[in-house]
């Protein structure tokens, strides 16, 4: 009698994929699979995991063109890679998004950088990218792989098998290409983003032109009559009577109304106070 599928000691031929067409081969044939910093730094950490053999065959399928499709969105990253079968295994990576608060403090910080948003907008990723996703408490780039969660449709128990390896090398290849994809798949895209950073710019900048001992919000000033009016209706024994008569005003500097401060003003510019006698 035969020995089972099952048993561990039978050995089984290495499948073969199906030819692809169509399919989006890494424009590295050769040689290491990024070349810039950014793209570097993510196929290093794929390679630091320690996954051996499974990212090998992972890489010929990448540049074999057995990737089909790939697409990104917030914290996942989709794929069909043609595998053995007749139909494309489906592949999804996905990592934990950065939370609200950890957003807003990346966004504060990348703001602060002179030229950041305009370097991004150029295709190139500063290298201190990294250091503003620490400081927010959130890593760029995943440190271990218990950080991602993967999943492929193909009947291998191993995970990663190759083709969630084949998916991440293409992805790889892309950054290259496309630096947002990184930011995409930490949960910003790029309007959203550039909206943000625009917002912060523009709040830093309105700030920056009101002077810090100024008590009133940005806007037009109240209008007051002329001291020559004031003079000439005020009673002659109460020099403020004329702020009794004006439209209110709905300015306050601390606990006490602008026009409660307004009236010792006013019995200068009228003469004097009857109690001093002066002129």
């Amino acid at each position: 009698m035969g020995r089972g599928w099952y048993e561990p000691w039978v050995r089984f031929p290495a499948s073969v994929p199906l030819p692809a067409e169509g399919g989006l081969p890494t424009s590295k044939q050769r040689g290491p699979m990024a070349s810039t910093w950014w793209s570097k730094r993510f196929t290093s950490a794929l390679e630091s995991y320690g996954l051996g053999a499974r990212m090998q065959r992972g890489r010929r399928y990448a540049r074999s063109g057995q990737v089909l499709s790939l697409e990104v969105s917030p914290g996942v990253i989709a794929a069909q890679v043609q595998g053995s079968r007749r139909t494309p295994y489906l592949v999804t990576v996905s990592a934990a998004q950065p939370t609200a608060d950890q957003w807003r403090k990346v966004e504060q910080a990348m703001a602060a950088k002179v030229g950041f948003a305009a370097r991004l907008l150029g295709g190139e990723v500063p290298e201190e990218l990294e250091e503003v996703f620490v400081s927010a408490g959130v890593p760029l780039f995943p440190s271990a792989w218990k950080d991602l969660r993967s999943s492929c449709t193909c009947p291998d128990w191993e995970n990663p098998c190759k083709h969630i390896a084949a998916v991440l090398y293409v992805f790889a290849d892309r950054l290259d290409e496309d630096p947002w994809l990184v930011l995409a798949f930490r949960g910003r895209g790029r309007e959203e983003l550039m909206a943000a950073l625009t917002g912060l710019d523009k709040a830093q900048g309105a700030r920056a032109e009101v002077a810090p001992w100024w008590p009133f919000v940005p806007g037009p000033l109240p209008v007051l009559p002329a001291p020559g009016l004031l003079q000439a209706t005020a009673a002659p024994d109460r020099p403020d009577a004329v702020l009794d008569a004006m439209e209110p005003l709905d300015v306050s500097i601390g606990p006490a109304n602008f026009v409660e401060l307004l009236r010792p003003l006013y019995e200068v510019m009228t003469g004097g106070s009857e109690e001093t006698g002066e002129p």
